[in-house]
């Protein structure tokens, strides 16, 4: 099972510079509303984030700026990707372990989200997530 999953977003180039649009509900773009934004910037090389999977939350999470590298893990296999193109974003289905490594200096990470924050949805001990999933 491939756990990459990759969502081209919409970009239009010229002489002005490259705009990209995200579109909530349209085929190839956004597929679920969004309830909430955030980002994450300013995290050093040497430090890691994550660690924990959500248990009915989607995401996608693009790179706007820099780099960084992706782990997702479903309880069964483990993928990384590295996260550089603005244009594309990965899409993060519920039940999926989820670490970021090897931040740039310059990584900015945008995260859109199916639902509010909830912590009661967060699964941040590996070996708990394992057990649910593998039920």
């Amino acid at each position: 099972m491939n756990l990459i999953k990759w969502i081209n977003f919409q970009s239009h180039e010229d002489y002005r510079g490259q705009l990209v649009s995200l579109e909530i509900g349209r085929e190839r773009t956004v597929p679920f509303d969004v309830k909430r934004v955030y980002y994450i910037h300013k995290t050093g090389p040497d430090v890691s984030r994550g660690f924990h999977a959500h248990k009915n939350l989607k995401q996608i999470v693009t790179c706007v700026a820099g780099n960084c590298r992706m782990v997702l893990d479903n309880g069964k296999s483990r993928q990384s990707v590295k996260i550089n193109d603005p244009t594309k974003g990965l899409l993060i289905e519920s039940m999926v372990w989820r670490e970021m490594h090897d931040f740039s200096n310059d990584c900015i990470l945008i995260i859109l989200a199916s639902d509010h924050y909830d912590e009661s949805d967060y699964i941040r001990d590996y070996h708990q997530f394992v057990e649910q999933v593998c039920q």
